[in-house]
């Protein structure tokens, strides 16, 4: 029931991302067709090529989605955040089994259909048209009906990259921690696969019926016809409008509120906002800002000097800030007032152990830690000023090595008595919600992490009134602030649109 009012609440929405996912399957599994069958009949007829080609999809096919959302994200033209990312992954998911049933459907035909054709004096295309592809078309919509079911479940995970469709609610859902907003997303896009799954699987009982009294030249044509729509679709997906400004942010709440915040402060200046939030992580939001696929997002300052820009930690608010904000110069970029807060890193462990064993630092948590089971999200395991330097400077030894899991999901395992140990944000809203606490980092290992937004430079000489109305949020957002717009979204479930709506308007008043 709560599903189901979430989608009434929000059926606007809901129909408009139903519909993004729609196109970016159907595009992919479209310019996929019409590549992957002439492939495939040229294979067909040549065995040379046949063993390559299958063998490219297939190297195709091994590589996991996130990771090759990675490695097109860097492409010129190709690449970048948005659509035309996601649907050129999608269409390389969806050439390999569309590739493999059309050769198996031309190879497959008995040697004497095609003995008859030539006796009947048929000429190589003659035969190709009349016979060998009518016989090959159950086989190839088989193929067909396998990658457009495969491209709507793929397409969940192109809300990685801003490309928005039913994996924005799983996003979203695991940023909160809500399974009404996961289930949102995750029982349409299971529904819309079904039905994609039936509706195929009938064409393809009809094509089987007819395929041998109706020629496929205009099916043919009509793919061929459908994938130049496809891809001139994508052009014009590619391309935006110089007065849109595309505000991102990473996934979780409360980048999410942050995000909120500067695209509505933005649309108050009249400006069109293009809203590419719940992007993947540090370095996703970093390369989208860098090629000009985002105009502006909120970064931290300690984040940005480790994990964007590789330079050694430093504990000196003025020094991080002033060297942050050169190497953002360097590369077109600019580095606007900070907001207010620094949500520095803070490790947790369960309010009852805490007070149960006299747990106030990180000192008196490493003296328990050989005990312990930590879980940690992905990034912090990897950065310069993640787990590895930590313990080291702590001397902390574990029961077993970590575990690496959403950054959302640790909160509720620590609080589950899943871990005794995970690296959460300062600011969180579920440490007061799930009865955590914060360890004091007494030997100063964390860099300052003032939330800063930062901005293409190109992007603020084109609109002033931006650079102006992002500048009014200077020093306004406090940690206390934070605390409570985090507070409502992850425990009261709230939407971050209304979060930050409600704190523009002067609406969240903290002591």
């Amino acid at each position: 029931m709560d599903v189901i009012r979430f989608w009434l609440d929000h059926r606007a929405e809901v129909l408009a991302l139903l519909g993004q996912h729609v196109l970016l399957a159907g595009l992919s599994t479209l310019v996929a067709t019409a590549i992957a069958v002439p492939l495939g009949i040229a294979a067909a007829h040549r065995p040379r090529l046949s063993a390559p080609l299958v063998g490219l999809a297939n190297a195709v096919q091994t590589i996991p989605s996130l990771a090759m959302f990675g490695f097109l994200l860097p492409l010129p033209v190709l690449g970048g955040v948005g659509s035309r990312t996601a649907i050129l992954a999608l269409t390389l998911y969806a050439l390999l089994p569309i590739l493999r049933t059309t050769i198996t459907g031309i190879t497959g035909i008995d040697r004497s259909v095609r003995d008859a054709g030539v006796a009947l004096g048929m000429t190589p295309r003659q035969l190709l048209w009349q016979v060998e592809i009518p016989l090959a078309i159950p086989s190839i919509a088989s193929g067909i009906r396998i990658a457009a079911v495969v491209a709507v479940g793929s397409a969940t995970i192109a809300a990685a990259v801003g490309a928005g469709g039913l994996g924005e609610y799983i996003y979203r859902g695991l940023a909160m921690v809500d399974s009404t907003v996961i289930l949102a997303g995750a029982i349409p896009a299971a529904a819309l696969a079904l039905l994609v799954d039936g509706a195929l699987w009938w064409v393809q009982q009809r094509s089987t019926r007819r395929h041998r009294r109706r020629t496929v030249r205009g099916p043919l044509l009509a793919a061929g016809v459908l994938g130049v729509v496809g891809l001139s679709t994508w052009a014009v997906l590619a391309w935006r409008a110089s007065d849109v400004v595309v505000v991102g942010s990473k996934n979780f709440a409360e980048q999410l509120v942050l995000g909120e915040i500067v695209a509505q402060t933005i649309e108050g200046t009249g400006l069109r906002v293009d809203r590419r939030l719940n992007l993947g992580g540090t370095l996703i939001c970093d390369r989208a800002l860098l090629s000009g696929d985002i105009d502006i997002y909120v970064e931290y300052t300690g984040t940005a000097l480790t994990a964007v820009f590789n330079q050694p930690t430093g504990t000196s608010r003025r020094e991080v800030t002033r060297t942050v904000r050169e190497l953002y110069a360097r590369s077109g970029r600019t580095l606007l007032p900070p907001l207010g807060f620094d949500n520095t890193f803070a490790m947790l462990v369960r309010g009852a152990d805490a007070r149960a064993r006299g747990l106030r630092s990180i000192e008196d948590a490493a003296r328990e830690a050989p005990r312990w089971r930590a879980a940690f999200g992905y990034e912090f395991l990897d950065r310069p000023d993640g787990f590895t330097g930590l313990a080291r400077a702590y001397g902390i030894t574990l029961a077993a090595p970590p575990t690496s899991m959403d950054l959302s999901l640790t909160y509720r395992a620590l609080a589950s008595g899943q871990v005794d140990l995970i690296a959460g944000d300062a600011t969180s809203g579920l440490i007061r919600a799930l009865d955590l606490v914060a360890l004091e980092d007494t030997r100063g290992y964390f860099p300052p992490y003032d939330a800063v937004p930062v901005a293409r430079a190109e992007t603020l000489l084109r609109h002033p009134a931006m650079r102006t109305a992002i500048e009014s949020l200077t020093g306004r957002v406090t940690a206390a602030h934070m605390r409570e717009m985090n507070y409502r979204v992850e425990a009261l479930r709230q939407p971050p649109a209304d979060v930050a709506r409600a704190f523009l308007a002067g609406e969240i008043v903290v002591p």
